[in-house]
Formats: C-alpha cells, structure tokens, sequence
C-alpha cells in the first residue's frame, strides 16, 4: 500500500500569518514559537486524517502529481514521435521523388544508348561488312565469280580441282617455249660433254701417274703395317690367354658362389616360415586379433576346438538366461497378481473406514448443531442491551 505525502505550503502560511496577527500585540518570541508549533502539528494532524481516513487513497493511492507529470511527459512523448514520424515522411517524400527523378534520368539515358547503338550498327555494322555475309547474300549468285579467271588465281585450291597439269591457259607458248629451251639445252650439253671428256683424259693420265706413285707408297707401308701387326698379335695372344684363364678361375668362383646361395636359399625355405606353415608369420603388427592375409595358413586344431568350445559355452548361456527370464517373468506374473489382490482388498478396507468415519462425523455434527442452537436461544433470552451506531461512532476519531 502507497501512502501520498502532499504538503499545501500556501495554506500553511495562511494560517501562520492569521495566528501572527492575533498575538501580535501581546505575544512574546516564545509564545510565537510555541504557537506556530502548534499550528503545524495541527495542519500535520488534519493532513493525516485525510490521508489515513480517505480509504480509496489509504488502499489504492494516487499520486496526482506525479500523474500529472506522467501524462505531460506522455504528451510530450507523442508530439516528439509525430514529429519524428512526420520528418520521416518528408524525408521518404523527397526520396521518392528523387528515385523518380533518378528512374527518369536512367529511362532517357537508356534510351539514347540504345538510340546510339542503333545509329552506330546503321553506320558502322552493316550486314554487308559482316565476316559471314556471303552465306546469305541475297545476290550471291549475281555477284559470283567465274570459277577459273586466270592461272594464277588464289581460288584456285587443290581442292577446287580447277586447274590441272598441263591445263594452263598458256599451254601453246608455253609448250613452244619449252621446245626452244630443250634445243638450247642440248647444244649446250653437247659442248660440255666435249669439255668434258677432256678433261677426263688429262684428270685420267694424272691419275695414272698418282696411282703407280701411291701403290709404291702402299707396298711399304703394308710391309711396315705386316711387321707390327705380328708383334700387336702376339702381344694380344698373350694378353687373351692371361685374360682367359683369369676369366674360367672367375666363373668357377661365380658357379661356387651360386651353388653356395642356391643351398643357403634352399635351406632357408626348408626350414623357414613359408614352407613349415608357421602361424606365427600370419600375425599382425596390429595387434593379436589381427592376421596378415596372403600368409595366414587358416585357423589351427586348438583355435577351433576353442571356437567350437566358445560356441556351446553361449548356447549353454542363452539356455540359461532364457530360462532365468522366463523364471523371473513367472515371479513377476505372481507379484503382480498377490499386490492386484492385496489392493483390492486394502481399497475395500479403506471404503469400509470411510463409511464409518462418515457415519461418525454426521453425528458429531448433528449434537455439534443441536448444542449451536440451543445456545442461541440461551444468548436472545438473556443479552438484551444492542450496541448502537453511536457507540461504534466513539471510535477512530483520531489518527493515532
């Protein structure tokens, strides 16, 4: 509960100046105090009683003030939005206005851009500059050439097929021309041959002359050459026999080794992990669980009498779980149905309590009820003195 603590100074200091002017004449400074002590506690007192005594104010409580302010600064709250919205909308306005200016701006300057596309196409891209034009010409076939205007004409392809070996235009003066150019060449070939015959005889008589002076020369040099080749020879028949006895002493050495290897190899097979199917070799650097697939060999006798050992060992398990759940569902069938019986028989107990306490509590109120109104009658017979509005008036008149 909210109690409102309001003081009117302007009424206090009225009655503070109405008491001044009443004592003024023969009050003294203390009178004067003790009088407006009075008069305070009085103003303080009556304040009280109307705060204490309005019950809407006592119980709800109301703060006019303090309302007040609420609903100005409300007040001012709502203008300060409206302007605010209303700023908002002016800004939104212009900004409006300035995207539609803006999208005309754009719709003309997009137009004119197309416009000068256009003009530049008309200008500068005619179909007629097109690379591929030719291909849908309308007036192709007026404006094709020949197929063959001249020899040498750049359409003239292998694959065209226009032009043959001794198809030219030319071909009259060119075949007469050939025919002065062969008569030319004959006498020319003829004269040559002279020449050249010769000097074939000079070049052959010289020859024969080098060729006895070079033969003299070869016959001492083979001399010289059969001399040191006997000696190169029978350095390297030397020189091959020292190599060959140290190469026939290398393979025994090499065929030694080999049989050497071939029994160690041989040996190690024998006795290695390969042929002796040692299970150990299967297994894995992963752990004990693991095995190494192209050398596992298969499971041993032990591992699977082991396995098979394990199996009925589970079969035997499951056996007797199943039959301990089956037990243990049978227990539970019967608890259940002992605590179905135990609560039926308990809800009947507790319906056969409740009739009787019912039955007791119907009569104590009975005598409670009979012994009420007899007292009662007792109470009228003997209290005759009601109390009165003004004996309840005599109460609360004061705030303490």
């Amino acid at each position: 509960m909210f109690v409102v603590f309001s003081f009117n100074l302007t009424s206090f200091k009225n009655l503070r100046i109405s008491w001044r002017f009443a004592v003024m004449e023969v009050a003294q400074p203390k009178d004067l105090e003790e009088d407006f002590g009075l008069a305070k506690r009085r103003y303080a007192e009556l304040r009280r009683q109307k705060r204490i005594f309005n019950a809407r104010n006592r119980i709800i409580g109301g703060d006019t003030e303090a309302w007040d302010v609420q609903v100005c600064d409300q007040k001012i709250k709502e203008a300060t939005e409206k302007a605010r919205q209303e700023t908002f909308a002016a800004e939104m306005r212009q900004n409006d206005k300035i995207t539609c200016i803006s999208e005309n701006r754009e719709r003309r300057d997009r137009k004119n851009l197309c416009k000068a596309i256009n003009d530049f196409q008309q200008s500068f891209q005619k179909p007629e500059t097109r690379r591929e034009f030719d291909l849908s010409d309308p007036l192709a076939l007026k404006k094709d050439l020949p197929a063959r205007q001249s020899d040498n004409d750049a359409r003239n392809t292998i694959s065209g097929m226009q032009k043959f070996m001794g198809e030219d235009l030319n071909f009259y003066q060119r075949k007469k021309f050939q025919e002065e150019q062969n008569r030319e060449w004959s006498l020319q070939q003829q004269r040559e041959w002279k020449i050249a015959r010769a000097n074939q005889k000079c070049a052959e008589d010289l020859y024969l002359k080098t060729r006895l002076q070079f033969d003299e020369t070869a016959k001492h040099l083979q001399n010289l050459e059969s001399t040191t080749r006997k000696a190169v020879c029978a350095a390297v028949k030397e020189f091959n026999k020292k190599q060959a006895l140290e190469s026939a002493e290398k393979k025994i050495q090499e065929k030694k080794q080999d049989q050497e290897d071939n029994l160690a190899e041989i040996s190690h097979l024998l006795r290695g992990d390969l042929l002796s199917e040692n299970p150990q070799q299967a297994a894995s650097s992963f752990g004990p669980h693991r095995v190494v697939p192209d050398r596992w060999k298969g499971m041993s006798r032990e591992q699977l009498e082991f396995i098979r050992l394990a199996q009925k060992q589970q079969v035997q398990e499951k056996l007797r779980l199943q039959e301990e759940e089956r037990q243990r569902d049978m227990h539970w069938d019967r608890q259940r149905v002992q605590q179905a019986r135990a609560a039926l028989l308990c809800d009947r107990q507790q319906q056969c309590q409740r009739h009787d306490l019912r039955r007791a509590l119907d009569c104590s109120n009975l005598s409670l009820a009979k012994e009420q109104l007899s007292q009662k009658k007792y109470m009228k017979e003997i209290c005759t003195n009601h109390p009165t509005e003004d004996y309840f008036a005599q109460f609360n008149t004061r705030s303490r």
